[in-house]
């Protein structure tokens, strides 16, 4: 096939103890999936069902690079998070078969323009400049499934600096990672090569240039981006 120029590199995750990398079909991110985060947030968590907005594939940040200090924010936060990839595409999939769909795990970081998001919910309006710009999508290294079993605990932390700033359980999720793919499903068929990013605990806060924030999961390789 023909191309009036030259189509965009594949984005990609790199893949623990492989050459081969993971390529990224789409991302989804699930918002306030822990209680004491949408609380912080303002809002009530035991009256919400779950919800999804997007990034592009190409707003990845992967194999520890560093992040450029976004335009147009005064208020940069960081966000860690358990990232979820697919490996078996479907719909309407059960939660109880989820985890046959999942490929494997990575620390996340959904970085926002907090300032920018502020002003889109008083508007009534989208969160794409908030969330979707460039590099907002830190991404570790994917740990294969058959390498760490389901994730529905274990400790995830956030630090920048070196001092903790977010400190929570995957257990704490309002959503499962089955039910949040299940969910999912029901609303997009889901593809080989997506990301579930499977949201945030307390503790969110800004970060400045030459700071360091490192994301942490149980069983995962850190995730460590430096903010230029």
């Amino acid at each position: 096939m023909d191309y009036v120029f030259a189509p965009a590199p594949l984005p990609s995750v790199p893949v623990a103890g492989q050459a081969a990398r993971f390529p990224v079909r789409r991302i989804f991110c699930v918002g306030r999936n822990y209680a004491e985060h949408a609380r912080e947030m303002g809002h009530d968590p035991d009256r919400e069902p779950p919800f999804f907005f997007t990034k592009p594939a190409d707003a990845l940040l992967t194999d520890n690079g560093d992040l450029r200090y976004p335009p147009q924010t005064a208020d940069l936060h960081f966000e860690a998070e358990l990232v979820v990839a697919i490996g078996h595409g479907g719909r309407d999939i059960a939660p109880a078969d989820a985890q046959d769909h999942v490929w494997g795990y990575a620390a996340g970081n959904d970085f926002t323009r907090r300032d920018l998001q502020a002003q889109a919910k008083k508007a009534g309006r989208p969160w794409d400049m908030a969330k979707g710009f460039d590099q907002s999508a830190g991404c570790g290294v994917i740990h294969p499934v058959s390498g760490t079993g389901p994730r529905d605990s274990g400790a995830i932390r956030l630090t920048v600096d070196g001092i903790i700033r977010q400190d929570g359980d995957l257990a704490q999720m309002i959503w499962s990672v089955p039910e949040v793919i299940g969910h999912l499903s029901s609303l997009v068929a889901l593809a080989p090569g997506d990301l579930i990013y499977t949201g945030t605990p307390a503790g969110v806060g800004a970060v400045e240039r030459g700071q360091v924030v490192r994301v942490e999961i149980d069983g995962l390789t850190p995730l460590e981006t430096r903010i230029v």
